[in-house]
């Protein structure tokens, strides 16, 4: 073959990885926008289907006749529905999520203040989760049968199966009521509240750039023990499922090769068997971090945290749709990046997806 004939064919070579780069990211893209219209139907849906009136939520319970017709055109609730589905979206895309009728701001204002202590305990929560579920789904699958897998299994079942909301109550119950080794609420202890304004809105990752190590103590004491319950709940799925997959691997036959081959336990676990389930690891660690942000509701509430978790349920105690909306909306994008973070990260893991 002769040196242009070489080059012609490298350079169709680069067009056609080039083409199905495109069509990757477009059907990405496709993917992606498919999906956020759903989740915008979805919830204009849910908006309209709720009983709750959203003129009453704003007049309250003393109003005129007159008034509630003017608010109720001013809401726009007199046009046709694809006319509201149309101004809906139009104001989800410039964040306008209207006004909370609970705290009378902004809702994207609220937003923007809640879900940094979400995300603080959500990403505290996973790395405990993943740090011990995965060692213990690897342990109890290599030990398979013996005590060790039974006891991992039977902790496992019992965090899958317990309410977690049960869980933080008896927490409280024990170590704050009876033993007071934890605080009753909140992020931070009264007398540094206000201390640390940094911009990411976390806690410990301000104090710590701030160098506030007092407040970094006093945030670690308050997280600890919800970060921990949302950890354990974590640990209990992200253990069942590091099991499943190392028992599939260690039953391949390259498996029984390198055991054949005199190759040590650890080499043949960590080096062969390992590698090939971190794609699998990397999906459900993506699907376990999405479960922790839509659960913490409930542990929110119970240790009065005050994240998006706890703001969305008195949004749904007050029948503020708005509210409700908009952190529903927000759970469902953060949601959607995440997963295509994930996807991006999957090429760096496995080349076989490149």
């Amino acid at each position: 073959m002769s040196e242009t004939d070489l080059t012609a064919q490298d350079h169709d070579t680069r067009w056609q990885g080039l083409l199905e780069a495109l069509r990757k990211v477009s059907t990405s893209v496709a993917v992606i926008l498919t999906t956020l219209f759903g989740l915008l139907v979805l919830t204009f849906v849910i908006g309209r289907m709720v009983p709750a009136d959203p003129v009453l939520a704003i007049l309250g319970d003393t109003f005129d006749q007159a008034a509630y017709d003017r608010v109720y055109q001013q809401l726009g609730l007199d046009q046709p529905l694809y006319v509201q589905f149309f101004h809906y979206v139009q104001n989800i895309l410039h964040l306008d999520f209207g006004q909370s009728n609970v705290t009378k701001n902004l809702v994207v204002d609220d937003l923007a203040r809640v879900f940094p202590a979400t995300l603080e305990l959500a990403i505290l929560a996973i790395t405990i989760g993943t740090l011990l579920g995965v060692p213990l789904g690897i342990i109890s699958a290599v030990r398979r049968g013996t005590w060790v897998d039974h006891l991992a299994r039977v902790v496992g079942l019992l965090g899958h199966s317990t309410p977690i909301f049960w869980l933080g109550t008896m927490v409280i119950l024990i170590f704050y009521a009876g033993l007071g080794w934890i605080p009753g609420g909140g992020r931070i202890d009264l007398y540094n509240d206000g201390l640390v304004e940094g911009p990411t809105g976390m806690l410990i990752l301000d104090a710590v750039l701030a160098g506030e190590w007092e407040v970094f103590w006093s945030a670690l004491h308050h997280i600890l023990a919800p970060a921990l319950l949302l950890g354990y709940a974590a640990m209990a799925y992200l253990s069942r499922m590091s099991r499943s997959f190392m028992l599939e691997q260690l039953s391949q036959e390259y498996i029984l090769t390198a055991r054949a081959k005199g190759l040590a336990q650890p080499a043949v676990v960590w080096k062969h068997a390992f590698r090939n389930i971190r794609v699998q690891l990397l999906t459900v660690v993506t699907l376990a971090f999405c479960g922790l942000l839509d659960g913490a509701v409930l542990i929110e509430t119970v240790f009065g945290w005050p994240g998006l978790g706890q703001y969305l349920t008195a949004a749904l105690f007050y029948a503020d749709m708005n509210a409700v909306l908009g952190a529903v909306l927000l759970i469902g994008l953060i949601s959607i990046l995440i997963n295509l973070l994930s996807d991006v990260v999957y090429r760096f893991v496995d080349p076989r997806t490149r």
